[in-house]
């Protein structure tokens, strides 16, 4: 199937207009029993209660049955199911857990568009797309305000995006490159295949469910046509002033030159989002001045330079040693806060079910994975601040294994020594990654 989806990649890169029609022939056994090899093992089952161990018990036999129903028109996506977990703060974040079966097609249909639709994407979405991460957002952002005319930013945030994808413009975007009817009718079928709850069924008009292995693609489809291409060809174009737009998926920020623009920026956009069901959160959103400037311009007022979260750093005006302008980052105080939460109520709940050792193990697996993450250009002092704090939670949770005290600080510092926690380091360095990206 690989051989086949980069012929497909290649005609899309080299035929812009090119239209394909037959598509479905490429849901076959094999490229089903692929999907399948890699599904995870511990994978949340649908409504159907069937797990990836059941369902490969007779693996041959229900995929060369999944494969006659996809062709006779007789497979139809069952529910999903709708799950929850915590967004910190008392909030939930909906997801919609597909059928085993449904999983294993919608991998295999998300490859196809991927392999059409991935040389259509600009340089400046980031979200779910190969060879594209969170620290490459970070950077281009980086490089746009450090080495561009920017001032002001424009901090945006969709509300409930996954819940109110237009099924109708979202089918029209993907009708551009698509007209397989039988692959298309098979994509409609999955969003609108309900969601069941508390044993009650949903129909889902609009929206495409988190969750759901074909939901990153379809959403930078739609987002590609309803912002990135309309703010390349309307607004780069027509504004005088430097502008520019990075999008993770359904996060973006807007960089502008000029205040008026940004302002006139962010009413086009409300204008365009309320053409295609979309909407902006008007708590969340708003228009900061940042840059090489602001900090001078606030101090001018008595106040001290504003400041944007996105993808899980707080950006801020900042110095280098030679006095000049750089951009700031710190972790974001909700998600640091989150993470130590987490470290806590791990060690907390198994100091007495798990022996010490392994206990210290996953902790330091916690750490690596947060430090991975946060690791970048001038947020040393968060990830050193973190180990502290998890340092303390450690000594103080560990002593509590029983009535009598594990450690005193001098013991606790002992062992620290033989078995020592990861420290903090720069995994992610913006600048070289800016360096070495082709948008640079």
């Amino acid at each position: 199937m690989e051989t086949k989806l980069n012929l497909i990649t290649q005609i899309a890169r080299t035929d812009k207009d090119c239209k394909f029609n037959n598509l479905i022939h490429l849901v076959t056994e094999n490229s089903l029993r692929d999907c399948f090899k890699r599904l995870g093992k511990n994978k949340a089952a649908g409504i159907d209660k069937v797990t990836k161990e059941e369902y490969g018990r007779n693996l041959e036999k229900n995929l060369e049955n999944l494969v006659l129903r996809m062709k006779g028109m007789n497979y139809r996506p069952q529910a999903v199911r709708r799950a929850y977990i915590p967004k910190g703060e008392g909030q939930v974040r909906q997801l919609g857990i597909p059928a085993l079966e449904d999983k294993l097609v919608q991998m295999v249909l998300s490859k196809i568009v991927e392999a059409i639709y991935e040389v259509d994407f600009l340089d400046n979405s980031y979200g779910f797309r190969k060879g594209r991460s969170c620290h490459d957002t970070l950077a281009r952002i980086n490089s746009r305000i450090m080495g561009k005319s920017v001032n002001y930013v424009v901090d945006a945030d969709i509300k409930g995006f996954f819940d109110n994808v237009d099924h109708y413009w979202l089918m029209r975007a993907l009708k551009v490159r698509v007209t397989d009817r039988r692959f298309l009718w098979y994509v409609e079928r999955f969003l609108k295949s309900g969601v069941m709850e508390d044993g009650e069924y949903h129909e889902t008009e609009v929206g495409t469910p988190q969750g759901g292995t074909i939901s990153p693609v379809l959403a930078n489809i739609y987002l590609h046509y309803v912002l990135d291409r309309w703010f390349m060809r309307t607004i780069q174009v027509k504004c005088p002033g430097y502008t520019d737009l990075v999008r993770y998926c359904d996060d973006f920020v807007i960089c502008a030159q000029r205040k008026n623009e940004a302002y006139r920026i962010l009413e086009l956009i409300k204008q365009r989002f309320n053409k295609f069901g979309l909407e902006l959160s008007e708590e969340k959103t708003r228009i900061v001045e940042f840059g090489r400037f602001a900090a001078a311009n606030r101090a001018k007022e008595g106040k001290r330079a504003e400041t944007f979260n996105f993808l899980g750093f707080t950006h801020y005006c900042s110095t280098g040693r030679n006095g000049k302008f750089k951009v700031g980052r710190k972790t974001e105080k909700k998600r640091y806060q989150r993470s130590l939460k987490k470290v806590k109520e791990f060690v907390k709940n198994n100091r007495n079910l798990l022996k010490q050792e392994e206990i210290w193990k996953r902790v330091k697996s916690m750490l690596t994975g947060h430090f991975r993450y946060y690791g970048v250009n001038e947020n040393y002092r968060s990830l050193r601040n973190f180990l502290y704090e998890v340092t303390k939670i450690l000594f103080k949770w560990l002593n509590r294994r029983s009535q009598r005290r594990s450690f005193n600080w001098d013991k606790f510092n002992l062992y620290l020594k033989k078995y020592p926690l990861p420290n903090p380091r720069v995994y992610n360095n913006l600048y070289e990654i800016a360096n070495r990206s082709e948008w640079q």
